[in-house]
């Protein structure tokens, strides 16, 4: 019996360890369920949705040339649409929506115009200009404890 990747199929459940389950297919074969397989939701103890013995509908998710069958038990089954009324409003999927429509451009040079030089300079009078009104605006206030207590004790010295 060969295998394909992307088959469904149904199998046994012959052991479980807390990584996973084992599912035997058939003809001799056996793979393997990751415990991140097992439902589409968390699953924290794997005994609470598979017992030994079970029978499972499984999709094939790789075989490996040693051997080894990965298998999904969450994706066998069809994925469960959203009822009509519950959408989700929230800002993130609108927003992620809008940018996955609009055309994207690319350039070397950023939107903003200019070579990296004319950003630079630009930053730099844009940081000389906020430094400057710091100073002006209460700049001297910002002094370190040391500083402050050695001014005070200048008159007393």
């Amino acid at each position: 019996m060969q295998l394909e990747v992307g088959s469904v199929l149904e199998g046994k459940v012959t052991g479980i360890t807390k990584f996973g389950a084992f599912v035997d297919l058939g003809s001799g074969k056996t793979g393997m369920v990751h415990i991140s397989e097992v439902a589409s939701q968390y699953v924290n103890d794997i005994n609470e949705h598979l017992t030994v013995g079970q029978t499972v509908k499984v999709k094939v998710m790789t075989v490996a040339d040693d051997g080894k069958i990965s298998l999904s038990i969450k994706r066998a089954e069809p994925r469960p649409e959203r009822p009509q009324g519950q959408q989700n409003n929230s800002n993130y999927n609108r927003d992620n929506r809008e940018r996955r429509d609009r055309p994207q451009t690319f350039s070397s040079a950023p939107q903003t115009g200019g070579s990296f030089d004319d950003m630079v300079s630009r930053f730099l009078q844009s940081s000389d200009e906020k430094m400057t009104a710091l100073r002006k605006n209460g700049g001297s206030e910002r002094r370190s404890r040391r500083g402050a207590y050695s001014k005070q004790n200048q008159y007393y010295d």
